[in-house]
């Protein structure tokens, strides 16, 4: 294993320099109209600092009273006036320690309970990059904590529409079209803005700009979501099943909801809390109108912001799809918008790639909101990291390569397909990364097909999909594919943060650039899961309807996995495991359950190129 640095030789100008703006130029200075962008023409230090409450339109609280939100302005001294970049958060009052559901073994005993750890909450606050970097440039930045958290008024809800229309009276106020009031209540007007509102976040930082797009306000221009939700079903189910993100075995909604609510008196939520726990229905899985509210693709069609769409091709906790289907749905409609897709996690790309990152954003938010034209959309439409520090523009993603139906065969993938049936035993303790490992021996507890090794370089993108005739005889409801990447390579296995020893060094030492950035760590491995995706086969006609099944009755399954963009080597093969219970994600029912297989009747289709 070894550790490969992020380029943290990133000027210092980039931000230490716009913090100590140049001081000579006058705080009415207009931000210079030129092809390259705005610069840091502004004192941040002397920046107007300010904090308001706006009236929604929603009583999530059910005081009699319209819910308000927290607002918090930071903006240049000047009499022009500015667009905004606008951050909403349900974190920024931190977390309650609340427990997970303990029902994830379905088999009678009690799993352990497990706290919503601090690692969820996204750690840019008020002092963060947003406003360091964006109010020299011209820019009011601004930060709302969402309904039921921090200093605003209402209830968590866990992505329902009364937090979109929380964030969305922001936009209205930013427009002249809501109420706002300073603390001693006296109305507050933003006459300083323009009205031309951005929204960016990571996670549901994230999400809550998707949500508010989703509603068709006008004065919001663009969004950046970054590892971002698309549909809160997708987030917390499966086609059908319930389905853990990754590193949060038992949470839903209902947990979050507890987890963000912040606010003061929150025992006023109490019914909320309840109808969460209630309506989420951790029983049949389905798709339901609770699932519905909180579905964002639905309302794409209403979309006027163009979308900056970022997301990691390792993030296991908002997977892939969440950024998959918003962008196909995206481009259904129309909507200008441009991808970055990078090897890490669950995290913002200013931690992996600072200086390109920041250079991007000033050119998209200049191009939207000031109206100067950057060039950034005459750029490519995708920029991808294949690999560790790879990385390939293209001008569709997607990309247009050939979608391919590759045929089960007798443990071979995409040659002759094979008659007959064969089977493999559910063994709830195992992991998909053990059941994935030593692919050429016989397994009990999995099913293998492989390529064989490629002849070239071959590239997937986009969203595979299989189809599997099977019978299932036992208690486990689940089948879950992997698609693995066979093949010894140098692989991303984590990332680590940059300390204050290793910023020390000639050219390095003092770089701000340095401190909190993130650098990759690599280690060679035999295999990779590169996506996976599950179905409850009860829902193999919707994920709305569950259908019992028959035991040992055949029946055909199609389901996805989730989105991805991954090179496999020459040499190399694709391979395709198919197990029941995933330990880490899925419901874990008593062991045992017997899985058998018609690979003759059974595909995975896959766009390669």
């Amino acid at each position: 294993m070894r550790l490969v640095r992020c380029g943290v030789r990133l000027l210092a100008a980039t931000l230490s320099a716009l913090v100590a703006a140049t001081a000579a130029t006058a705080a009415t200075a207009a931000p210079p109209q030129r092809s390259e962008g705005t610069q840091p023409i502004y004192d941040y230090a002397s920046a107007i600092r300010e904090q308001v409450w706006v009236q929604s339109s929603v009583d999530s609280d059910s005081d009699g009273a319209p819910d308000k939100v927290a607002v918090r302005i930071i903006r240049p001294a000047t009499d022009k006036k500015i667009p905004v970049i606008f951050q909403p958060s349900p974190y920024y009052a931190g977390l309650n320690d609340v427990p997970n559901h303990d029902d994830i073994d379905r088999d009678g005993s009690s799993a352990l309970r497990s706290a919503v750890g601090a690692n969820r909450a996204d750690t840019i606050t008020f002092a963060g990059y947003l406003d360091n970097y964006f109010v020299p440039r011209g820019y009011a930045v601004v930060f709302a904590d969402s309904l039921g958290s921090g200093g605003s008024e209402g209830c968590p809800t866990s992505g329902g529409r009364n937090e979109t229309l929380g964030m969305k009276a922001v936009v209205d106020w930013l427009n002249g079209r809501a109420k706002a009031f300073d603390e001693s209540g006296a109305p507050v007007r933003a006459g300083w803005s323009t009205g031309r509102t951005g929204m960016i976040g990571v996670s549901y930082n994230g999400t809550l700009p998707n949500a508010v797009a989703a509603t068709g306000v006008r004065g919001l221009e663009t969004i950046v979501p970054i590892a971002a939700i698309s549909s809160w079903y997708d987030y917390y189910r499966a086609n059908g099943g319930v389905v853990a993100p990754g590193g949060f075995q038992g949470e839903d909604t209902d947990v979050l909801a507890k987890a963000v609510l912040t606010r003061a008196n929150p025992e006023v939520c109490a019914d909320v809390m309840a109808a969460l726990e209630h309506d989420q229905d951790r029983e049949t899985g389905d798709y339901s109108r609770f699932w519905a509210e909180r579905d964002y693709l639905r309302d794409a069609d209403k979309v006027r912001a163009s979308v900056l769409l970022v997301h990691g091709l390792h993030d296991f906790n908002v997977r892939t799809q969440h950024a998959g289907q918003w962008w196909d749905a995206l481009g259904k409609n129309h909507v200008p918008r441009k991808i970055w897709l990078h090897q890490a996690a669950h995290t913002d790309p200013f931690n992996i790639r600072r200086a390109e990152w920041l250079t991007t954003l000033n050119r998209w938010f200049d191009y939207w909101l000031y109206k100067i034209d950057t060039g950034i959309m005459k750029d490519p439409i995708a920029d991808v990291e294949t690999a560790p520090y790879q990385w390939q523009t293209s001008r569709s993603w997607p990309l247009a390569g050939k979608a391919r139906d590759l045929r089960l065969g007798d443990g071979t993938l995409g040659g002759w397909p094979s008659p007959g049936r064969q089977t493999f035993v559910d063994n709830t303790a195992r992991t998909a990364e053990d059941l994935a490992s030593n692919e050429t021996v016989v397994d009990p507890n999995r099913l293998a097909y492989l390529t064989g090794p490629l002849a070239k370089e071959t590239r997937l993108s986009g969203t595979p999909e299989v189809t599997v005739r099977a019978d299932l005889t036992g208690d486990s409801p689940y089948l879950t594919a992997l698609l693995v990447d066979y093949g010894a390579a140098e692989r991303w296995v984590g990332t680590r943060t940059l300390t204050t020893q290793d910023c020390i060094g000639p050219g390095i030492e003092g770089d701000p650039g340095c401190f909190n950035q993130r650098e990759y760590v690599t280690a060679t491995t035999p295999y990779e899961i590169v996506t996976r995706g599950w179905i409850d086969v009860r829902n193999r006609f919707s994920p709305s309807v569950t259908a019992p099944i028959k035991a040992g009755k055949a029946y055909t399954f199609r389901w996805n996995l989730q989105t991805t963009d991954h090179v496999f080597a020459a040499g190399h093969r694709i391979g395709l495991v198919i197990i029941s219970t995933e330990r880490d994600h899925t419901l874990r029912y008593p062991t045992g359950t017997v899985v058998g297989v018609q690979p003759g009747a059974s595909q995975l289709t896959v766009r390669l190129s």
